[in-house]
């Protein structure tokens, strides 16, 4: 296996263009050594875009937008901001501080791993990507970016530069819950992130909501979305959000966990989250206090 050492972003999709798919884009590489290790990939020639430094900032002006080296820590640090609850504990729940440290929003995002915890929070937040090739750069949401389990719609060609999420409306509050078999540098059996906005009478005026875990991809869930919308943050609504999103998951029995039981989670994942989106957004939610 060769080494293609770039230090620039021109360099780097220039030895895409000449390699394609014989190549391997390594970021952080707390997936990409594990997949080498296993021999899931075999790839030719490994790029290393550590040197690429223009990718490893936060830039806040209008949209949020972070490079794609931007690491875990810095997410869960508070890089983007407020407003972004939901990013920043994702990130924090990302293994334990030696994989934050060096493990980046952009190999999550590229390594399109059904249980990755970025990803919910960042389908919430209505993040686009900007890929870069030697022709020119094309923006895709992310929604369209996840294709199934470890594919994505990146050409071989193309670098994953930089993310860019929306900033969250006023009155509005996001969180991201994840369970798995403990507490720390765990898989997720089940990973949820909502955002709710509120109208001044305190009914949900807008409802994002996305999972992981739970499907072939993260993904958002656009009936119990519809569900929420208009509703007050209660345990009826929550109920009947939670009843739609049992009707848009299709989780698999796996060594973390049972379908059965991820099923389970449900009810008590989507009141938590109303609860503490409704919080944050200074709006007094009428669920069970054991939930929230």
């Amino acid at each position: 296996m060769q080494v293609r050492r770039v230090t620039t972003i021109e360099e780097a999709v220039s030895v895409l263009a000449e390699l394609g798919d014989q190549a391997c884009v390594l970021a952080g590489g707390t997936d990409v050594m594990v997949q080498l290790q296993r021999g899931e990939i075999r790839p030719e020639t490994l790029i290393p875009i550590e040197p690429l430094v223009d990718l490893t900032a936060v830039e806040t002006n209008g949209a949020v937008r972070m490079g794609a080296l931007v690491t875990h820590y810095q997410a869960a640090s508070g890089a983007l901001g407020s407003g972004f609850d939901s990013i920043r504990e994702s990130a924090a729940t990302v293994g334990g501080w030696q994989t934050q440290a060096v493990g980046t929003i952009g190999g999550n995002v590229c390594n399109a791993s059904p249980a990755a915890d970025t990803l919910p929070a960042l389908l919430v937040h209505a993040a686009e990507l900007i890929l870069a090739s030697s022709s020119g750069e094309r923006r895709l949401p992310l929604s369209k970016f996840l294709q199934g389990r470890r594919q994505t719609a990146r050409r071989p060609d193309e670098l994953l530069t930089h993310i860019e999420v929306e900033n969250p409306p006023p009155q509005s509050g996001d969180t991201y819950l994840k369970v798995g078999r403990r507490g720390a540098m765990e898989v997720a059996i089940a990973g949820l992130a909502m955002r709710l906005v509120f109208n001044t009478q305190g009914l949900i005026e807008d409802a994002r909501v996305a999972l992981a875990s739970l499907a072939a991809v993260p993904f958002r869930a656009a009936a119990a979305e519809s569900i929420l919308t208009g509703a007050p943050p209660n345990m009826a609504a929550a109920a009947e959000a939670a009843d739609a999103l049992l009707g848009e998951i299709s989780p698999i029995d796996d060594l973390r966990s049972s379908a059965r039981y991820r099923r389970l989670l449900i009810p008590g994942l989507t009141a938590r989250a109303i609860a503490h989106c409704a919080t944050r957004a200074g709006v007094a939610a009428e669920i069970q206090e054991d939930l929230a």
